[in-house]
């Protein structure tokens, strides 16, 4: 007898063993993110590193193994609270050493070269140089752009000193040329964000006022408005020229080429100043511009190109689609409505947005039923409706938030997976993929935000914890892969992990802001009672009753600018896909989508 207790001693000892290892991983997730993070007690074991494909993994990764489905094993169920706390704390230790290192190489320079620890201004050795010069204007430009950051993350000392070093630093009598819509989202957006906090009678991210602040910002960003007013004049269309000289005005040789999202995306910024000035002159011009391009469009499929002639309003880009060139122009539509509640902005955005449905849409018409391919929307011919390449960029996973603001959530997380599923597959968005191919056309990733932004809203929307992991997967990529000696770097090969030496001001407003708000469940944007907004570059402001009132009756016809008196159009999703937009409360804890069409994405993009 003595024998058997032994055997059945030594079996229920093995069974104990293969238990822990299998509860070990689980256990893990509850533990410390980063070595650097304190740690109560001994070193617990490292979290997974990201699930990048990375070359051999994703059959290993997805492999079956014991026991239910291996997408509900890995998403599903709750996300520890500990593990949130410290995911928010480890992305405000990407904003702060980002921020930390600009400050100290860089400032005040534009930008920070985190490789080589100095910083980066304009080109002035080569003019032709858009891809620096249309961002940087010798105006301290990641300082600004990182100002609502250090707000919306409670640090009110830096923010006032921040605040403080731009008063007295900063001008815009510059010989500089720059792209009006980066100089509009980037600075004028980030300069009327700050001051809006500033000047906030409730204070919600804590006391970010300022002793003896006397509308400074709001002046400097007047005073940069008027520096672009000059690309709005001598056109024949209305639509503004693509770049302007700070101090002398449109260049001779300008271009008379721009793009949609750049000469239809400053009606929010504009729109703000002009309500906060009691000046009429920004929004009405930026708002001739949007009637201009949507007056462009075309009479058989409701497109837009992506490229225009403003003088003479012909499409040189005939290109319709969400990413680069159009992403934005579709996102201002319905956030200015928003924000200024003028309903000829929602009558065109959902006209827009039941032409994107079907023209661009490609796939089963359900997202989470049926049969068929995966949701994607592709780049058409704005004329016809036909495919026109193979590819989507990056700047198109800002679509999953967009829809997740009128409400077409079902949609939005399809969309939203196929992006996760590429990230998942390198670590990063190639700025292009060919999901033809199954392989980047162009492999870089500057540290954009889009994703990130798309996930955050995702969560608001569902509650969902798969959400929580995606950001997760997120940060521990972009800790692993473009953390530099001083700050974060470009990706410039997303298979090859190379890095390239710039760290764009989006990474302080936007990515960090998105990744940090995502896991600080109780930030004041959350808890606060205030309703707040995004620009399209991360910037925070209060949907405010006092940006309802007009201020063109005198300018514009009575119809339009009596327009918001009268009752506005129904928000919602114009999607003939989905009947109801709403996910349902008893899926708040399961997969967002079905094990089976998460796989079917996965494979798509060569994840397995």
């Amino acid at each position: 007898m003595r024998w058997r207790s032994v055997v059945l001693g030594l079996l229920l000892l093995r069974l104990g063993l293969q238990a822990l290892l299998v509860l070990l991983p689980a256990l893990a997730r509850g533990l410390c993110l980063h070595p650097r993070l304190p740690c109560p007690g001994p070193r617990p074991p490292a979290l997974p590193g990201p699930p990048a494909g990375a070359a051999g993994r994703g059959a290993r990764l997805w492999g079956a193994a014991a026991g239910g489905d291996e997408y509900e094993r890995r998403y599903s169920g709750a996300f520890p609270p500990q593990l949130r706390a410290r995911l928010r704390d480890a992305a405000r230790g990407m904003f702060v050493f980002g921020y930390d290192s600009y400050m100290e190489h860089a400032f005040p320079r534009d930008e920070l070269d985190p490789l080589h620890c100095r910083g980066r201004g304009p080109d002035r050795r080569d003019p032709s140089n858009l891809n620096i010069n249309d961002v940087l204007g010798n105006y301290s430009l990641t300082l600004i752009d990182a100002l609502d950051t250090l707000a919306v993350m409670g640090n009110s000392s830096e923010f006032q000193k921040a605040v403080k070093l731009v008063i007295d630093t900063v001008s815009f009598d510059k010989d500089s040329t720059v792209q009006v819509f980066e100089a509009t989202i980037r600075v004028l957006g980030s300069l009327l964000s700050a001051h809006i906090i500033i000047t906030d009678t409730k204070q919600p991210f804590g006391d970010m006022s300022i002793k003896d602040y006397d509308n400074e910002l709001l002046h400097l960003a007047h005073d940069l408005a008027v520096r672009l007013l000059p690309a709005f004049e001598n056109t024949k269309t209305g639509i503004p020229y693509p770049r302007v000289n700070l101090k002398k005005g449109v260049p001779p040789d300008s271009h008379n080429e721009t793009c949609t999202a750049g000469a239809g995306s400053l009606l929010v910024e504009f729109g703000i100043l002009s309500r906060l000035l009691g000046d009429s002159t920004f929004e009405w011009v930026a708002r001739r511009a949007v009637k201009a391009l949507w007056s462009l469009r075309s009479n058989n499929t409701g497109l837009l190109g992506n490229v225009v002639n403003i003088q003479t309003g012909h499409w040189v880009g005939k290109q319709s689609g969400l990413g680069a060139g159009s992403d934005s122009f579709y996102e201002y539509l319905l956030k200015s409505y928003i924000l200024f509640g003028e309903k000829e902005d929602l009558e065109m955005f959902n006209a827009a947005y039941q032409n994107i449905q079907n023209h661009l849409r490609r796939g089963r018409e359900a997202c989470n039923e049926g049969e068929g391919d995966p949701p994607l929307y592709v780049n058409v011919n704005m004329y016809t409706g036909q495919l026109m390449n193979t590819w989507i960029d990056s700047l198109q996973a800002f679509f999953p938030g967009l829809q997740v603001l009128i409400g077409d959530v079902e949609d939005a997380i399809c969309l939203h997976a196929f992006y996760y599923a590429i990230w998942k597959r390198y670590g990063a968005l190639p700025e292009r993929y060919n999901w033809q191919l199954q392989a980047p056309d162009v492999p870089f990733y500057p540290l954009r935000p889009e994703l990130v932004e798309s996930t955050y809203l995702l969560y608001q929307a569902t509650k969902n914890p798969f959400y929580l992991h995606v950001g997760m997967d997120i940060l521990q990529s972009l800790e692993k892969y473009t953390k530099a000696k001083c700050g974060y770097a470009t990706l410039h090969h997303v298979v090859e992990k190379t890095k390239e030496d710039r760290m764009e001001s989006f990474f302080l407003s936007e990515t960090c802001k998105y990744l940090y708000l995502l896991f600080d469940e109780e930030n004041p944007v959350h808890k606060s009672g205030n309703k707040f907004m995004f620009t399209t570059e991360g910037h925070v402001v209060s949907v405010d009753e006092r940006f309802r009132t007009s201020l063109w009756e005198d300018i514009l016809p009575a119809q339009e600018g009596s327009a918001h008196r009268s009752k506005p159009p129904e928000l919602k999703a114009a999607n003939f896909s989905s009947n109801c937009n709403r996910v349902p409360d008893e899926r708040r804890y399961l997969l967002p989508l079905k094990s089976n069409y998460m796989r079917q994405i996965d494979r798509m993009v060569g994840l397995i």
